[in-house]
């Protein structure tokens, strides 16, 4: 018997009233496996991400967290119904996601930011959120700034952080929509470093990003998307080596030459 998807994406489309940002993207991610989302400025990545943990509600489709369907729920008859808020916010709980601004409490030292959520959230005692928060710290090699507040931070270890209250949730999969994209290439590389020892650790990563670099070493698949769909799919070097799709061609032509 197959191993059951970490994340399932099922036919999702995805429309902002007459406008469709997805047309039907379906693909699976497996437990340990590092999936890059690429294409220019508006073919649907950063909705797809944002579908994928509910903050945006798609349209028509599915997501599958491990089987279970984060969008509806089932009965026995086989009926289906939206998902109650309550119940999407539990399951959203698997789902850690990184985005472009770091979105840290500035009135809260590192330390209180990584276990803010894994106390009131996940009901962690104050010493074992703050035993987590400093494991997840040294992860993303912050351990040293602890008590040290977001101003006093570059935007690199500012988006580390950000990084480590993620993890802080242990979640089933981690969602990076273009984390890098606010860093000039000093802080980019730093962050991508920590992103780099997260895949080989294991964790199950689904990462929207313009690093061409990152996505063709890092990735165990990596998707061009054109104006809402997936245009080509697969394992980078076939990806980037022997290119299908003249679009594709096209676009990493801009990037790697």
């Amino acid at each position: 018997m197959s191993e059951v998807p970490t994340i399932r994406v099922v036919d999702v489309h995805k429309r902002f009233g007459s406008l469709e940002v997805l047309k039907g993207v379906s693909f699976e991610v497996h437990r340990g496996n590092v999936v890059s989302m690429i294409g220019a400025s508006g073919s649907g990545k950063s909705t797809l991400l944002r579908c994928i943990n509910h903050l945006e509600t798609p349209t028509t489709g599915d997501i599958f967290i491990e089987g279970e369907s984060l969008c509806f729920r089932g009965d026995a008859a086989g009926s289906r119904a939206p998902r109650p808020l309550s119940e999407i916010n539990r399951m959203r709980r698997d789902l850690g996601t990184v985005f472009q601004q770091f979105n840290l409490w500035p009135h809260m030292t590192v330390l209180g930011n990584v276990i803010e959520a894994p106390n009131r959230v996940r009901g962690l005692s104050r010493k074992a959120a703050a035993q987590l928060g400093g494991e997840c710290l040294a992860r993303v090699h912050l351990e040293d700034k602890a008590l040290e507040y977001p101003a006093r931070l570059s935007g690199g270890q500012q988006q580390r952080v950000a990084i480590a209250r993620a993890l802080a949730m242990q979640p089933k999969v981690m969602l990076f929509d273009e984390p890098t994209s606010s860093l000039d290439p000093e802080l980019t590389d730093e962050v991508l470093g920590v992103m780099r020892e997260l895949a080989a650790d294991g964790t199950t990563m689904i990462v929207v990003t313009h690093e061409m670099g990152f996505a063709r070493e890092v990735s165990d698949r990596v998707m061009f998307l054109h104006n809402g769909l997936i245009e080509e799919e697969g394992p980078p070097d076939q990806m980037f080596g022997a290119p299908k799709s003249e679009r594709f061609r096209q676009f990493i032509a801009k990037y790697l030459y």
